[in-house]
Formats: structure tokens, sequence, C-alpha cells
């Protein structure tokens, strides 16, 4: 009778056991089936670039001058006198202080050697300075050079042109981005056999402007002849990432 009764209590806990793995088992499927349900919706998935052109009306030069004398203090000298002058000029031409900023001031040692396999000797010091101006009216631009040079600057170089305020011309070339992630995409749709839904994303991946830069390390010219500048057009560039869905 004990054995019996033993063998009901294990006949029972095994049926609660296999009853509890059950639910169990039942519990993960139902947690499983939804995870199923919510699988993202087939989407196009495209980028899209705009560029719109765009006439400067700001220019940005970098100039200034280098010297080299025995000791520092002849090299600071001799630097600061030019440096002046050439901030004058700046400032005579109708360039605002506020639109002047330093922008570089270095003193190097410089060394020199008869033999490469003797030791270096010092022989001067060389003092850089240099400064970021910003020409607000282009047209300015030629005589703004001219005066540069004509105040002792060696180095003038770096000239950007620019758009003061790009806001609308990007908004030009974000709806182009826009269309053309759009042309893009129902190109795909058609290849593919579907059609396109409503726009479900969209990402701005940066906007970019070209400015048109030119190099000139050097003007050696001290003549009253303005300088030819020729400012272009810079190319303003939006870029978007735009997601569609599918149409049922």
């Amino acid at each position: 009778m004990g054995w019996q009764r033993d063998g009901r209590s294990v006949a029972a806990g095994l049926r609660q056991g296999l009853m509890l793995v059950f639910c169990g088992v039942a519990w993960v499927a139902g947690l499983a089936a939804p995870a199923r349900a919510q699988a993202p919706p087939p989407r196009v998935v495209v980028s899209g670039e705009g560029k719109v052109n765009v006439v400067p009306d700001l220019a940005q030069v970098r100039s200034g001058v280098t010297t080299n004398a025995k000791n520092v203090k002849d090299a600071v000298e001799s630097n600061s006198r030019t440096m002046a002058a050439i901030i004058t000029a700046l400032t005579e031409s109708g360039i605002a202080q506020k639109d002047i900023q330093t922008a570089q001031f270095s003193i190097q040692p410089v060394y020199s050697s008869q033999d490469a396999h003797a030791e270096s000797k010092l022989t001067a010091y060389r003092v850089s300075n240099q400064v970021i101006a910003k020409i607000r009216h282009i047209d300015k631009l030629g005589d703004v050079l001219e005066r540069l040079a004509s105040a002792g600057a060696t180095d003038i170089w770096n000239i950007d042109f620019m758009v003061s305020d790009p806001s609308k011309a990007l908004d030009e070339a974000r709806e182009a981005a826009i269309a053309d992630a759009r042309r893009k995409a129902e190109v795909f749709a058609r290849a593919a056999g579907v059609t396109l839904g409503r726009v479900v994303v969209i990402e701005e991946e940066g906007t970019a402007a070209e400015p048109l830069a030119m190099h000139n390390r050097a003007m050696a010219a001290r003549d009253a002849v303005a300088v030819p500048i020729a400012s272009g057009e810079n190319t303003l560039r939006a870029i978007v990432t735009v997601g569609f869905d599918l149409a049922k």
C-alpha cells in the first residue's frame, strides 16, 4: 500500500511537472509571436544630393609678414613695424577692426650648416605674424591686396570666396536632394515591380559649401595697379537619406 501511495505521488508529480513545462513553452511561444508580428515592413531607402551655385558676396584673406634677424629682439621689432603697416592698410581700405583677427604668431630659430656632418649653427631668428581679414565688399578685394603688398606683406594667401548667408541657397539644395532621392526610389520601385508609399524617414547627412580658394604665398608687386580678381561661383551641397514604405 505504501508503494502504491508513493507511485501515485510520483505520477502526480510528473504530471504537474509536465504541465509546468508545457505552460512554460506556451508562454515563450506567446512572447515570440508578437516579436514576429513586429518585424519592420519592407522599405526602399535611398540617398539624394542637391547642389546650388551661388555668387559669393564675402571674401577672406590671410596675410602677414615673415622677417629674419640675428637676434629675437631685432626680428620682433622689424616684424612688428611691418605688421602695424599691414593692419593700417586693412583698416584704411574700409575693413572693420572686428573683421581682422590674428591667426598666427611664431618665433623660430634658423640653423645652417656648411657640412652635412658638421654640427648645425644658430644663424638667425625668424618671426612670422599672420592675420585673417574679412572683406565684405568683394569689389574692393583687388584694392585690398594691392594695399597689403604696398605695406610690405610677404605672405598673402588662402583667399576664400564665401556666401555670408547661405541658408536660402541651402534650402534650395535640400529640396533638390529630396527630389533626387524620390527619383532614385521610383526607379528602384519600378524595377522591382512595387509601388512607393509614404515617406517614413528623412535624415540629413550634412551640408557643405565649396569656397573658391586662391593661394598666393607671396606678392612682390609694389605698383599702384589693383590686383585683378575673379570671384566665380560657390557650390552649396545638401545630402539626405530618405526611406519610403511600400504601398499595399
